[in-house]
């Protein structure tokens, strides 16, 4: 993938996303494949009942998923908007500590924003983020349902 790294990408958010930036919302590795994201439990992203507000989890998610979505566009050479559609979410333990998502989907919108393309039709594409402590255990999950569509 050219032109993109974690340093490049955690710059973008600081200028574009401040609210994911300052909540400490960070790209840690992207390849073709798959993009993970870290954040750690702090006061400024917590909730009442300390632990990681769902809303900044969300923020992680989506980053873990958009950022694939966003090189796969900009390796395409072509003029594509992007838009998350719908999205859920599961919650299954407290998020505390350093949660890491990790997106495993890069195939599957690699493939999606090739037919776009292909087609000229704006298409369709879930991504699933998992979001796990440091002992390996699932916190969260979200998924992502992104459109993109070739401009002309």
């Amino acid at each position: 993938m050219k032109n993109v790294s974690p340093s490049k990408f955690n710059m973008f958010t600081m200028l574009k996303l401040p609210a994911a930036w300052l909540t400490g919302v960070r790209l840690k590795t992207i390849n073709e494949a798959s993009s993970t994201v870290q954040v750690t439990h702090r006061w400024i992203n917590q909730n009442p009942f300390k632990s990681m507000f769902w809303a900044v989890q969300g923020m992680a998610a989506e980053l873990s998923t958009g950022a694939l979505v966003i090189s796969y566009i900009r390796n395409s050479d072509h003029k594509i908007s992007m838009l998350v559609a719908s999205n859920n979410a599961t919650f299954t333990k407290k998020a505390t500590g350093r949660i890491t998502f990790t997106c495993n989907d890069g195939t599957k919108i690699k493939e999606t924003i090739a037919k776009a393309i292909a087609t000229s039709e704006g298409q369709t594409c879930w991504m699933k983020s998992v979001g796990t402590n440091k002992e390996g255990i699932q916190v969260s999950e979200f998924n992502f349902e992104w459109t993109v569509k070739v401009r002309s």
